[in-house]
């Protein structure tokens, strides 16, 4: 047995059975990533010393009999703009790469190396998290596994493509307007954006300080559920992480959804979704037992806050390199950045303050709803370069428009699980579908999750190297 042929689960418990062997299941993995990256390229760094003493330290542990943690000898790799020790964080640009490396891994990287967890190494990215394509000049284009010819989605693109591709089976990736639900839509694998403020940012190159979130993305449910829980947790150095108490959910997620009520999201996410992006999500809202159309409360504008709020701290968090490096940062994503350096804090001031009643309208519908179900993304993946698309006869921009049903969402900052379909009419490319719950309730995402995964509803398909 080899790590590629094994799932999350599967994978660690036949490490910790004894089975195979967390070196044998990180060579399995090396040897995946040399035979696929070349097409993929989802790699901007890889730590195979680094891994390959770390799963030393699983086997040794084993060796002594002593008992193995949750995530012992399963290899993963991180988003470019993770901290890891004695690395350069790029933040998937070349302006960073004058900085000094790094003293100490992110928290993140920190909670999964003490699950058991060999770090593999980090991910492309769009530049500074800017995008939904991973379309990075510098770094090149991160390809779909699925179709080498079309997108991965961004801005964890690397993330996204590495699960897809068997790479690894678990990635880090970050989520500010769609970041991690985005890629895991168009490379049909698993994704988790947590509550925000849920998981400790520390350690992580920030996008905005006032939405980021961190998550994972994973071959299956049970690999989000288990990496989630070995990465939550109070952090008194994060003064944006608000979880007070750990609060698991690997163990419940054969609970069900039976009681839980559950609504198809109607309205802005079904006008700005096509054909088959709506089928996905009829199929996951009718598996789930759905009762009744839902209509989120101010979507558009929710949307027009988060884009104001993202370019306003994006262009102040970078203005001393855009006053003075302008040249070297991405293309696709420059004019944005000066242009958000450039609004008036006027701007900011009101959709910061909109966002605040935008939050308690959201959480009102959970009065009516527990479980929310709508498509990830308008469609499955755009070719790369492709700059226009069509969304039900209206044409729009392709970068901003793949986060048409993400950004109201992260807004909010409702926990979501992204669940990989495979529609038809989409020449055999994935579809994300959102399972969107109340603020702090990840567990109730996570059941409904593993129901469609139990039920062959969602899943991901292997890729042939």
């Amino acid at each position: 047995m080899t790590m590629p042929t094994l799932p999350l689960p599967r994978l660690a418990a036949a490490i910790a059975a004894g089975e195979i062997s967390a070196r044998e299941a990180l060579e399995a993995c090396i040897a995946r990533i040399e035979a696929s990256d070349g097409d993929v390229n989802a790699f901007t760094g890889k730590l195979y010393a680094r891994a390959r003493d770390e799963a030393g330290a699983v086997d040794a542990m084993r060796a002594r009999g002593e008992t193995l943690p949750v995530l012992a000898g399963v290899p993963y790799a991180v988003k470019n703009l993770f901290d890891i020790e004695g690395e350069v964080t790029l933040a998937g640009s070349i302006v960073n790469r004058s900085n000094a490396p790094a003293a100490a891994d992110a928290l993140l990287v920190q909670r999964l190396k003490a699950a058991g967890a060999v770090l593999v190494g980090s991910l492309n990215m769009d530049e500074y998290a800017y995008g939904f394509t991973t379309e990075n000049t510098h770094y090149g284009p991160t390809r779909n596994p699925h179709d080498f010819k079309r997108m991965a989605g961004g801005s964890s693109g690397g993330s996204g493509a590495a699960v897809a591709a068997g790479q690894v089976p678990l990635a880090l990736g970050s989520d500010t307007n769609g970041s991690i639900r985005v890629p895991a839509s168009l490379c049909g694998v698993w994704g988790l954006k947590p509550t925000f403020g849920r998981l400790s940012r520390r350690g992580s190159y920030p996008f905005v300080h006032s939405i980021d979130h961190l998550g994972p993305l994973a071959d299956s449910v049970e690999g989000l559920a288990l990496s989630y829980d070995a990465m939550q947790g109070p952090d008194a150095l994060d003064p944006g992480c608000h979880a007070l108490r750990v609060q698991p959910v690997a163990g419940q997620l054969t609970t069900g959804v039976r009681g839980l009520r559950i609504g198809l999201l109607g309205g802005w996410f079904d006008d700005n979704a096509t054909p088959p992006a709506r089928a996905a999500a009829a199929s996951v809202a009718k598996a789930l037992g759905a009762t009744g159309i839902a209509l989120w409360p101010n979507a558009e504008q929710g949307r027009a806050a988060a884009f104001v709020i993202t370019s306003c701290e994006g262009g102040s968090l970078h203005l001393a390199d855009l006053r003075t490096r302008a040249a070297e940062f991405e293309p696709l994503s420059v004019d944005r950045f000066i242009a958000g350096a450039l609004q008036p804090a006027d701007w900011y001031l009101k959709a910061q303050r909109f966002r605040r009643v935008y939050r308690d309208r959201v959480n009102a519908l959970f009065g009516q709803w527990d479980l929310l179900v709508a498509p990830a993304t308008p469609m499955s993946a755009p070719l790369i370069g492709e700059d226009w698309l069509d969304i039900n006869g209206t044409r729009h921009p392709s970068r901003p428009a793949m986060g048409l049903l993400t950004q109201p969402v992260s807004c909010a900052g409702c926990p979501v699980v992204a669940a990989p379909l495979w529609p038809g009419d989409t020449g055999g490319m994935p579809i994300g579908v959102q399972l969107i719950a109340a603020p702090w309730r990840e567990d109730l995402a996570l059941r409904a999750a593993h129901v469609l995964q139990q039920a062959g509803v969602a899943h991901l398909k292997a890729v042939t190297p």
